[in-house]
């Protein structure tokens, strides 16, 4: 029973991927069944050869003369490539512009938002306001107030933050 050329060279494109993925370390133990086929053994010494190669240049087969004649000559019998030329843009050109103008207000905004902060402080004299303490507010050692903040510690739990305790009137 004769094989197609089809299928003959899908079978080769498979050893090839199985021999690199073999190679690369990604190939898996029942592949090497394989290599008791002739094409997966030709494969396999193929590739060994290639890398043998590029490890040492010397074991490299320098091409004939006659192989780089034919080269040379298969080279300039190939036709150019020739690409039509391509035509100016029809696009204006005013288009350009706008992204320059856009810079522009990028900058002159983010200058605009920053100037007070840029600015520091003015050199003319302000008026210097005192707030006193109104006497109508809680007195820290009020007793209900804590009472509360005990209340409030025993019910939040531990917090991340470290509590420290102080006598108010200690450092007076």
């Amino acid at each position: 029973m004769q094989r197609s050329t089809a299928s003959v060279r899908a079978e080769d494109t498979s050893w090839e991927n199985s021999v690199s993925a073999w190679m690369d370390g990604e190939g898996t133990e029942d592949w090497l069944d394989g290599l008791e086929v002739a094409e997966g053994r030709e494969t396999w010494d193929t590739y060994h050869l290639i890398g043998d190669v590029l490890r040492n240049p010397e074991l490299s087969i320098s091409p004939s003369a006659a192989f780089q004649a034919r080269l040379s000559a298969a080279l300039a019998n190939e036709l150019p490539i020739v690409a039509p030329r391509r035509r100016r843009s029809l696009r204006p050109t005013w288009r350009f512009g706008l992204s320059g103008f856009a810079v522009a207000a990028a900058v002159a905004s983010v200058a605009w938002v920053a100037q007070p902060y840029l600015a520091g402080t003015s050199d003319a004299p302000t008026p210097e306001t005192r707030v006193l303490a109104d006497a109508s507010t809680v007195s820290v050692d009020d007793p209900s107030l804590s009472d509360y903040l005990e209340a409030h510690r025993q019910l939040a739990g531990p917090s991340a933050i470290r509590q420290v305790s102080f006598d108010v009137g200690a450092g007076r």
